[in-house]
């Protein structure tokens, strides 16, 4: 088994593990983990740049604005965690299956993308040129990385009826 096979495998025990979790701050702490593992992969798979811009803002950033907004919240109940814990069982049953079917369906497929030639001279000079031509499916998965984090906001910070 290959070093990132065994990156992929912990990064997916990390994803799961944020998103079963019951306490916020537990969650918190998984997704900065999920992001440090990200980044690792992210340099092991040739895009730097994106893996520095993973480092910085969703290992950095984002989980320093979810502890700050978690120590405003108030703790649930022993009750209600264990109420809370099961309707997240039953409500995400699939999700770990779902993953690893689409783990499985992605070692599958195979891509070949074509890249736009550039000049060597902009390549060295021009850091636009650099991250447009060159590592322009940086750009996607940041963008990708940044929309995944406005959906986890959405998803945090939805108003519950139970937690009333």
């Amino acid at each position: 088994m290959t070093m990132e096979m065994v990156l992929l495998l912990i990064l997916l025990a990390a994803t799961v593990w944020t998103v079963m979790t019951t306490r916020l701050l537990r969650a918190v702490i998984g997704l900065a983990l999920t992001s440090v593992i990200l980044t690792i992969l992210m340099y092991r798979f040739g895009a730097p740049l994106a893996g520095v811009f993973e480092l910085s803002v969703c290992a950095g950033l984002i989980p320093v604005i979810f502890v700050t907004t978690v120590s405003f919240t108030q703790r649930l109940t022993p009750e209600k965690l264990v109420v809370r814990k099961k309707e997240r069982m039953l409500k995400f049953w699939f999700l770990p299956v779902l993953i690893v079917l689409v783990g499985m369906v992605l070692t599958q497929v195979h891509v070949t993308i074509d890249f736009p030639p550039v000049s060597p001279e902009a390549l060295r000079t021009d850091p636009r040129a650099i991250l447009w031509n060159l590592r322009h499916l940086d750009l996607v998965g940041q963008i990708a990385v940044l929309l995944a984090g406005v959906f986890g906001v959405v998803v945090f910070f939805k108003e519950d009826p139970s937690c009333r």
